[in-house]
């Protein structure tokens, strides 16, 4: 991994000797939700830094909010870290440093830095002040100590309804910085906890529990995103205020990802999720992480993207081109080809003999001749794409159009004899005549055309669904071009009945191909079987994007 600004941290600390020259990091999601590509960002860094300086990395689930988290969450953000390609040094859990942290808090209160409340939410709330006035000392904030600690006491125990009392940390109603302004770091809270059970019926907030959690497990640098830099006063205060450990991890905040067309929230994604917008988490149209695995891209190509975009200490939006171009790279070397036509015309070659078939060998991929090749049958009746004849050329069009001469890849050349049409008048089937000098690999010395078109036997062709997708969300633009909003696309799935060469029979779920001029293809992990076919589009062969250099 390149050097960032957090690297350049690191390295200063371990020349100075700071920590031991131990390094240890954490990625601590909260099990409320899938990962998105964003939480990628997060992931590959706090791995890779480990991994760079030698040191090791936690998988910690912040389960401080019964309310909101489930056994199904944990289970995918596992999955999708090791998709990734990485391992945890070990598994932990902010709810299983509830006994430390209420004793943090005890601590606190003895020491005059905290209090017990009696006020509602509301009140608290009106007297917290604006950026340019000072928030309104409680009532309750000179409570003494030990009438402070009795009561914490007592809301561990049950005696109060939820929601009657807080404890807050003592700390400044005049700091500019508004998180400063003694805010809440105890609630009582009556919900069943997945790990904890009914034994606590009182919980620590996060801006309280996430310093303690750090420090608890030895984390030298806590890498978090920009959202968290104002926190980052209350994070130094409660680790130092609580006095328990001489070498307090440091908290350094780098720019999340903003994708154009991505949605980057796991509360509105669980809301198409809820409402039914989506096919689940993992819907392929989904910038989760289930989501994108499913659609077909590779961990190593959002890798390689996390690498590219670096690390900021500046929020920026990326454009999500630059993802499928990694994704685009990632494949054309990993992948075969396979014929598959979209649309289907009938063509039926009328000097080809009756009854006879034969193989035509293909490139698996031509960029790397030892993927080998393959036998594809050959016959009298083919079908060819829609979008490679034209009744009525356009001006440089070069596929099939009557009286015109292509080349089917792998086979022979083709000329567009007659047009036979159903009585409606649309195409019932082309009538073409075959060379059967041009066989593709014979040399047919001085013979050119200009058009090179793919095609699948008729008889052997095997009916496959295909969805193609656009982005799940369309961004809203401005008069001056600047994106305003961004609005779900109701059109952001399309599927169809193809016709592809008989090999796709042996297709697995989550194989991946090059659909021949089309573009790059999954079999979907969910819905493929051996008696149904059914490929999401990846990404498409070409794109206009082009990479700084």
């Amino acid at each position: 991994m390149e050097s960032n600004f957090i690297h350049n941290i690191i390295d200063e600390d371990i020349e100075a000797g700071t920590y031991g020259g131990k390094i240890q990091t954490r990625f601590p999601p909260e099990p409320n939700g899938y990962l998105h590509i964003g939480h990628a960002k997060s992931i590959c860094l706090n791995f890779m830094t480990a991994e760079k300086y030698g040191g090791k990395c936690n998988l910690r689930f912040d389960d401080t909010n019964p309310q909101k988290e489930d056994e199904e969450y944990v289970e995918a953000i596992k999955r999708d870290i090791e998709w990734l390609g990485f391992k945890w040094d070990k598994i932990c859990w902010a709810s299983n440093y509830f006994d430390q942290m209420y004793e943090a808090a005890e601590e606190l209160i003895k020491k005059g830095k905290a209090f017990i409340d009696e006020q509602s939410y509301e009140e608290i709330k009106s007297q917290r002040g604006t950026l340019k006035e000072p928030g309104q000392n409680s009532p309750y904030r000179d409570r003494p100590a030990e009438e402070s600690l009795r009561i914490f006491h007592e809301m561990r125990d049950g005696k109060y309804p939820d929601g009657s009392m807080v404890l807050r940390a003592k700390i400044d109603m005049a700091s500019p910085n508004i998180n400063m302004r003694d805010p809440i770091i105890y609630r009582i809270e009556r919900a069943t906890h997945h790990n904890t059970g009914d034994k606590w019926c009182v919980y620590p907030l996060y801006a309280f529990a996430h310093p303690l959690e750090d420090a608890i497990e030895g984390v030298t640098h806590s890498i978090c995103t920009l959202e968290f830099e104002d926190l980052r006063p209350m994070y130094d205060w409660s680790i130092r205020e609580v006095g328990w450990w001489p070498d307090p991890p440091k908290q350094i905040e780098f720019a999340r990802l903003n994708l154009t067309h991505f949605l980057m929230s796991k509360r509105l994604l669980k809301k198409l999720v809820d409402d039914g917008s989506v096919d689940g988490w993992d819907d392929p149209r989904m910038p989760t992480i289930a989501g994108i695995r499913r659609r077909g891209y590779t961990p190593e190509a959002v890798r390689d993207f996390c690498e590219r975009i670096g690390v900021a200490k500046a929020n920026s939006l990326v454009e999500v081109e630059l993802l499928e171009h990694c994704v685009r790279e990632d494949l054309q070397e990993k992948v075969p080809s396979r014929n598959v036509v979209f649309d289907p015309v009938r063509v039926v070659i009328t000097n080809y003999p009756e009854g006879e078939t034969e193989e035509c060998e293909m490139e698996n991929n031509r960029n790397v001749p030892e993927m080998g090749m393959r036998n594809v049958p050959f016959s009298r009746e083919l079908y060819v794409d829609g979008q490679d004849f034209m009744e009525v050329p356009v001006k440089k069009y070069f596929r099939l159009f009557p009286g015109n001469e292509v080349r089917l890849k792998g086979a022979y050349f083709v000329k567009c004899e007659e047009v036979i049409k159903n009585e409606d008048g649309s195409i019932k089937e082309l009538h073409c005549t075959y060379d059967p000098e041009t066989r593709s690999g014979s040399g047919f010395a001085g013979r050119k055309v200009k058009g090179t078109i793919h095609w699948v036997d008729a008889a052997t062709a095997v009916e496959i669904k295909v969805r193609d997708y656009d982005y799940l969300m369309r961004d809203v633009v401005d008069e001056n071009g600047n994106v305003t909003d961004q609005e779900f696309n109701e059109d952001s799935v399309t599927e169809r009945v193809c016709m592809a060469e008989p090999s796709i029979l042996d297709t697995v779920p989550g194989e991946r191909f090059q659909f021949f001029r089309h573009g790059y293809y999954v079999a979907d992990e969910k819905l493929t079987t051996a008696a149904e076919k059914v490929f999401n589009s990846i990404v498409g062969l070409k794109s206009s994007f082009k990479i700084s250099k």
